[in-house]
Parts: C-alpha cells; structure tokens; sequence
C-alpha cells in the first residue's frame, strides 16, 4: 500500500514537471502505468481524469501567475475541449476506445516531425488561430483524451505550436483549459457510473492508493509548471515539445506492433 502510493507519487512528480513544461504527458504516462497494474481502460481514464482535477488546477493557478495565458485563444479553445470530452466519455464508458488509437498514433507521429523540422527552420512571424480551426481542434483533443485516457496535450499543444502558434502561450493556456476539461470527464464518468450506464469499476476502488499517489506527486510539481515554461527559449521548447510528441508516438507505435 506505502510502495504503491510512492510509486505513484513518483511518477506523478515526474509526469507533471514535463506536462507542465511541455504540455504534454501527464495524462499518457499515468494512463500508461495504471494499464499495466492491470486496471480496465474506462477505470484507468477515471482515475488519470480524478487526479488531473488538483493538479491541472495547480498548474494553471502556475501558468496564469506568471502571464502565461492567451485569454482570447482560451475562450474558445474551453468549451469546445469541454464538449470534445464528455463525448469521449459516453464513448469510453460505451464500446472499445482503443480503436482510435492507431489513428491517434499516426497524427502524432507526422505532427512530432513536423514541429522539429518548424524548429530548425528560420523563424515565422507567430500568428493568431482563427475559431474555425481551435473549436474542431479542441472537440478532438477532449475526445481523444477522455476515450483515451490522455491525449489533451499531445493533440491541441502540438497541433497549435505546429501551425505557428507562439509556445510560451499554447503550452500556459492549453494547460490552463485542460483543468476544466478534466473536470467535465471526471464529472460525466460519474455520472455515468450513478446512472448504470457504466459497470466496469470494479478495478478503480481496489487502486486507490495509486490514485492518491498521482494526485500528491503532481500537485507537488504542478507550481513549478508556470516559471519553466516562461524561462525556456520558444525555439528549445519547439525541440522538447517536437521530441516528445515523436517519442510517445513511436512508443505507442511499439505498443501496438508487440
């Protein structure tokens, strides 16, 4: 019980700093973890989404302080991630979401090569979305997240950096939406679990010390998120963000093929 805890607060610290630095990650790596102490996806994505609820809050408390966030991309980006998500829950909680994920893997792939090919090349002017792309982007990032277990940040981070987006700004506000949009899954998992749409939890109560484990090593790496990001030069968070999203990719690619 102690050595699960611990092993969980570990991988919570860890997976907070690089998701509070790069947008990305924390989501993946827990979901990742909990899959392989043997949890069923759905109670997985529950579990990952109850935690992401204090530390998506840390961290967005992190990123508004230090004037991170782009509040124009903000509030569009929110409800659109709010919507994308609790679809993604119906569908999780419904049939098989690992269907998505070959596709899923595919995207991130040729986004992660693409943002590291943007990285080396001279510098563009950083231009402003238009909503026509961020309400699309975002109902398919809170879809994949949800159905997924994670996916928020590999998704919308890397597709706004990828088309021109200034980074500092995209990785504070995308993680800075991402608290809400958890909360909409976390709320609508529970829903579906009072209104017997969804039976499979027998594998979420028997974990919860991992659980506890996410929420205490993320919440303690969470405030670090906001001054890491404002301290990395955008052609160095480019290269990091483009590594990662490569690596997962490749990973999840592996995943597959095994």
């Amino acid at each position: 019980m102690a050595s699960e805890f611990l092993v969980f607060a570990i991988v919570g610290f860890l997976a907070q700093i690089v998701d509070g630095a790069l947008g990305m990650a924390y989501g993946v790596v827990s979901t990742t973890m909990l899959l392989s102490f043997g949890l069923p996806p759905a109670a997985a994505s529950a579990s990952v989404h109850t935690a992401e609820m204090f530390t998506t809050a840390a961290s967005a408390t992190s990123h508004i302080s230090q004037r991170n966030v782009n509040w124009h991309l903000f509030w569009r980006l929110a409800p659109a991630g709010i919507a994308g998500g609790i679809l993604g829950t119906y569908v999780l909680t419904s049939i098989d979401g690992t269907v998505l994920r070959p596709f899923v893997t595919v995207y991130l792939g040729l986004l992660g090569v693409y943002i590291l090919f943007r990285a080396f090349r001279a510098r563009a002017p950083y231009r402003e979305h238009g909503t026509a792309y961020i309400a699309p982007l975002g109902v398919a990032g809170g879809f994949v997240d949800a159905a997924g277990g994670g996916g928020w940040g590999p998704i919308v981070t890397s597709s706004l950096i990828g088309s021109g987006g200034a980074p500092r700004y995209v990785v504070g506000t995308v993680n800075t939406v991402e608290f809400f949009v958890t909360t909409a899954v976390s709320v609508a998992f529970v829903t579906a679990l009072f209104t017997g749409h969804w039976q499979q939890t027998g594998g979420l109560y028997g974990h919860i010390w991992s659980v506890a484990g996410l929420v205490a090593g993320g919440v303690l790496a969470a405030p670090l998120a906001g001054f890491v990001v404002r301290m990395i030069p955008a052609r160095a968070l480019m290269l990091l963000v483009g590594g990662l999203v490569t690596v997962l990719a490749a990973y999840q690619t592996w995943q597959l093929l095994a």
